[in-house]
């Protein structure tokens, strides 16, 4: 006997650190000790263990136990731990051969089996990034586990059989099925969603035309418009018109629903932008993110990479708003608690859907409208200037006609508008790839006043704008980006002064009307 080792990881937040599990048998009266800053959970797992073992037929020693998880100022929270400590334990009892150059992730049930849990995909690649590339997990995670490239990755459905594996004795094992079924792992997950066509919106060109415009650019976009108009309709299709996923987010994205997913074993390498749409009532954790101990994605990370749309924008707490103002600038969210600090990515397109006042009857000339001026002023305050100064296109929907209601299915469909997004979207990464940006939301304000510099005729509407207070410098650099959006999908070489009238025309729209 003496000290074995074992391997498993830690997340806080997306990233995950090595944590080395020492285990020693003492020679003093029987206890379980588990060293090095534990959850409840965590702590939960010494009964869980001795049940397992118990049940699969290699029970835990009588004397005393000690588990120590290095570093030990590192917070370890969750069940994840339980076969690491396991496999330690039975290494420094001798039942088993030693596990130093393998990483354990997964829960034990009392009976033995090996249960998933939530945030594989982060867990594994950080131990592959750490060098530690033997990888053992549920069954039921195996196929998410498998997903990151250079893991090799084994999942098995109980302990008694990993115990064989890593060398127990057969004769001791409750071995009761058959073994070939171990390497088998589920592959299934959810069969994507369909997703919703824009030519299901009756007429609404220019909602149209800005949908497609923002798709091009990621340029956030508030949709203001008396109810029925098709607000929601055309949010909802926004990501059927954006590209797929390249491999780097495809992992990013999947990494974050791995973590909040709730059917743990149906996580799949997700390919389509993502799209959360919270209900008003949401609090700030559950959009930004929290809760108790070390604090978990919300809605807003979950977008990470497709489209946040928040719908009656107004009906949102202030401060639940105000707190997007710092993900729309920045791509990320750092949250810090007690227990920790997670930093998770956010780099979404924000997209606000508002009625004009309470009623919803303020468009047009507003004659049905029985709310007062400054009913009207208080509720679409409700958005604050600084967030809505960060929102690209702010864009007046008005009712459907009868004549454009009658020709639905006459529109363009989503793979249509899509093709052009996407070859606006090379044009972007040709212009902008040298500066590690992708799209034209991205680019900052050095580059659009340096080497994308426009001549002072192209500029001089916004440059008035500027002067007169209409527009704030963050203002300008936003209608830049959009002229520059415009001029790629027209195919030009830079915008003209149409474009900049055009991507004035699409922040202004709201209030102008």
């Amino acid at each position: 006997m003496g000290v074995a080792r074992s391997y498993c990881v830690a997340l806080l937040g997306l990233n995950g650190y090595i944590v080395e599990v020492e285990a020693d048998i003492g020679q003093t009266l029987p206890n379980f000790l588990i060293l090095g800053l534990p959850d409840a959970a965590l702590n939960e797992a010494r009964e869980r263990i001795r049940s397992a073992a118990q049940n699969s037929g290699i029970p835990l020693s009588r004397r005393k136990i000690t588990a120590n998880l290095i570093p030990a100022s590192l917070p370890k929270r969750g069940s994840g731990f339980d076969l690491a400590i396991c496999m330690a334990v039975l290494g420094a009892a001798g039942d088993i051969r030693s596990t130093e150059n393998t990483v354990f992730i997964a829960e034990l049930g009392l009976d033995g089996r090996l249960r998933p849990v939530r945030g594989i995909l982060p867990a594994v690649m950080a131990a592959v990034h750490a060098g530690h590339c033997d990888i053992v997990v549920a069954q039921a995670n195996a196929a998410e586990a498998m997903l990151v490239p250079g893991a090799r990755v084994r999942g098995y459905k109980t302990l008694a059989r990993l115990a064989f594996d890593f060398g127990a004795d057969p004769q001791d094992l409750a071995l009761d099925y058959d073994p070939g079924e171990e390497q088998d792992p589920d592959g299934g997950g959810a069969l994507p969603a369909a997703v919703p066509d824009l030519c299901d919106v009756s007429g609404q060109g220019d909602a149209r035309r800005a949908l497609e415009v923002a798709a091009a650019g990621a340029h956030h976009v508030l949709l203001c418009g008396p109810p029925g108009a098709g607000k929601t309709m055309l949010a909802e299709r926004l990501p059927g018109l954006l590209p797929d996923l390249g491999d780097k987010e495809s992992m990013e994205v999947t990494a974050i629903h791995s973590l909040s997913a709730v059917h743990i074993e149906k996580i799949s390498l997700l390919r389509r932008p993502p799209f959360e749409n919270p209900h008003h009532s949401a609090t700030a954790a559950a959009i930004i993110g929290g809760g108790s101990g070390l604090p978990r994605p919300g809605a807003a990370s979950r977008a990470h990479r497709g489209v946040l749309f928040l719908d009656e924008a107004p009906e949102y707490e202030r401060r639940v708003l105000d707190a997007l103002r710092q993900p729309l600038e920045s791509g990320e969210l750092v949250i810090h608690r007690s227990a920790g600090t997670a930093a998770y990515p956010a780099r979404f397109q924000l997209v606000l859907a508002a009625n004009p006042c309470p009623c919803g009857k303020a468009s047009g000339k507003g004659v049905d409208c029985t709310c007062t001026a400054v009913m009207r002023r208080r509720y679409f305050g409700r958005m604050s200037g600084p967030l809505l100064d960060r929102v690209d296109i702010q864009l007046q929907v008005e009712r459907v006609s009868l004549a454009d209601f009658g020709q639905a299915g006459g529109e363009e469909d989503s793979r249509t508008v899509a093709r052009r997004v996407a070859a606006a979207r090379n044009r972007q990464r040709e212009r902008l790839g040298n500066y590690g940006l992708e799209t034209n939301s991205q680019v900052p304000g050095r580059l659009l006043r340096g080497v994308l510099k426009l001549p002072p005729a192209t500029t001089r509407i916004l440059d008035s704008s500027l002067e007169r207070g209409v527009l704030t410098a963050r203002g300008y650099d936003r209608v830049l980006r959009l002229a520059w959006t415009l001029a790629d999908l027209g195919h030009r070489e830079q915008p003209g002064l149409d474009d900049i009238g055009q991507a004035l025309g699409l922040r202004q729209a709201v209030a102008a009307a």
